[in-house]
Formats: C-alpha cells, structure tokens, sequence
C-alpha cells in the first residue's frame, strides 16, 4: 500500500527546507524532494539574511540539511517531480524515474531560472562579477565601474538608475539600440550614465573577475562587474499544469492569500511566486505555507 505523506514538499532550496523544519517539527510527515538545481548555485555568496550574510549558497545548503537529519519526520530525496495530479483529495506526484508518491497537501517551492544574457565569456563570470540582483550583490561593487546590462526604460535605464545607490561610476551597455523613452533619456543624462549601445562581442576578464567588455567594433570599455535585468522563468510548470492562475510576471497568482493558491491543498513559495526574490523572503515564505499546510491538516483531522 502507498504511503500518504502530510505533505510532499517539490523543492530544496530556503523555501522548501524552511517549510520542511517547521512541518517536521509539528510532526508532520513531509517527503521533501529536490532536483538540486538551486537558482543561487552559481552564486559565490549570499547575502541579506542575517547571520548567514556571506556564506556560500552550498554552505548553507549543507548547514540546513544538516538541521533536518535529526527529525524522523523528514525525508528528503534528490530527484525531479516531472508530473503532479490531484484527484480524489490527494495530489499524486511522478518522480523521474516513475516513482509514484501521494500526499494531502504539496508545496512548490521550484524556483525560476534566470536568462543569461548571450555573450561569449559571461558564464565564467556569473556569480562572480556578473550578477542579476544588485540587492545581493551591489554592496561587494560599491564605488567601483559597474554596467547594466539592458535595454528600455525599465530593464535598461532603470536598472542603470538603481544601480547608482551603489557606485556613481554607471554605464549603460543596451547591446543595441538602447530603446529608452526621451524622459529616461534625460534622467540618465542628469544622472551621468553614459549609454552604449554598441553591441557587445565578448566579455573579457581574468580568472572569474570582470576586466572589460569589448564590442564589435573593437573598442573596449572597462569595468568591474555587471548586471543584468533580462527574463527569467519558472523552473517548473507544475503550477500551471494543475491550473494554477500565473501573473502578468509570470509568477503564480496566489491573490490575497499569499502563499495559498486556489486549489485546495497546493501552495507556493519563494522566488516561483516572482515576489521579492531574496534568501531571506524564500525561508519566510515558506515557514508561513508551513503554517497554512498545518492549518488544513488540523483542519481535516477536526482539531482547528
């Protein structure tokens, strides 16, 4: 006979390990479950969430595995959810390899994947001295020649503008016709931002340290690190696979309830929901789907 999990938990990064102590800890049986493709896994640091300012994304992995080995409650298992159903009351989720597990309730806590700009010498670098959140990583680049990395009034110039809380060095590389709005193009000249708009054939750094970016024509800029604002996506489709409504950004719509979705017993956590994207609000957020799972499970068994 199967076993029905309180709930499965699709997703090992802060979000899922947050989720997982809290249920784990109301003795709750969570089968949590991770694919190991963390979004921060190219990241040399993290920063923001206090105490842990600094530590390397696989350090604090460690650390929080670690903290869950103890509770008998817990399972974790590396491996990919490829397909979930819900039907009869309980969501049935597909492993990889065709396992099959059940359980009352499910949290995603899946992640997005960012969209490295496609430039020849960039992976090398990302994480390092190329980064996509300046919340993160600003502060390690502060007064030195930081670019941003794109084009229009928000994913260009706005991100140009940001970054001058951090370095009143800021140049703009659009990679092409900068595309911005005449008023934006006055707020950057205000600002001192140049604009490039040459398109850029490569990266050029040493070891993992930005140097310079060169363009088609030859010319090359110096600078010591970039940021981008290009797309990203979700990790995972099972949301909108099981109906999930998604955002104009493409996160899942959870509506008022934040972490609670419209179908009863899924919910959603951490960067999926496209909200703040930070180490700090992913572990939040999942302790509080932690509370909202074990309210539907006092719930069933009549105790709320």
């Amino acid at each position: 006979m199967i076993k029905v999990w309180d709930s499965i938990i699709v997703g090992g990064g802060p979000a899922g390990l947050s989720a997982a102590l809290i249920l784990g800890r109301c003795r709750r049986s969570v089968l949590l479950i991770d694919a190991l493709s963390q979004r921060n896994r190219f990241a040399a640091r993290m920063h923001g969430f206090l105490t842990r300012d600094g530590i390397s994304p696989q350090e604090f992995l460690e650390i929080a595995r670690s903290q869950l080995r103890p509770y008998s409650t817990i399972h974790s298992i590396d491996d990919e959810v490829v397909d979930v159903l819900f039907a009869g009351n309980l969501f049935q989720a597909r492993l990889r390899g065709d396992q099959q597990v059940c359980a009352h309730c499910i949290l995603l806590a899946t992640g997005v994947i960012d969209h490295l700009p496609d430039i020849e010498g960039i992976q090398p670098l990302y994480g390092h001295s190329v980064h996509h959140c300046p919340y993160c990583d600003g502060w390690e680049w502060r007064d030195k020649r930081i670019g941003a990395f794109g084009s229009g009034d928000e994913k260009g110039g706005g991100l140009a503008l940001m970054l001058k809380q951090w370095s009143a060095d800021v140049q703009l590389f659009s990679n092409g016709p900068a595309g911005l709005s005449p008023a934006m193009q006055a707020r950057m000249t205000k600002q001192n931002i140049s604009i490039r708009e040459g398109k850029i054939l490569r990266l050029e750094g040493e070891g993992r340290w930005l140097k310079r970016l060169v363009h088609n024509d030859g010319t090359s800029v110096p600078c010591d690190a970039l940021f981008f604002n290009t797309a990203q996506h979700q990790c995972s489709q099972l949301a909108s696979r099981l109906g999930c409504r998604m955002t104009a950004r493409g996160g899942v719509d959870t509506g008022e309830h934040d972490v609670k979705t419209e179908i009863p017993g899924l919910f959603v956590a951490g960067d999926a929901t496209r909200d703040v994207q930070l180490v700090a609000v992913a572990a939040a957020e999942g302790a509080k789907a932690a509370f909202a799972i074990n309210r539907v499970l006092l719930d069933r068994d009549g105790l709320l």
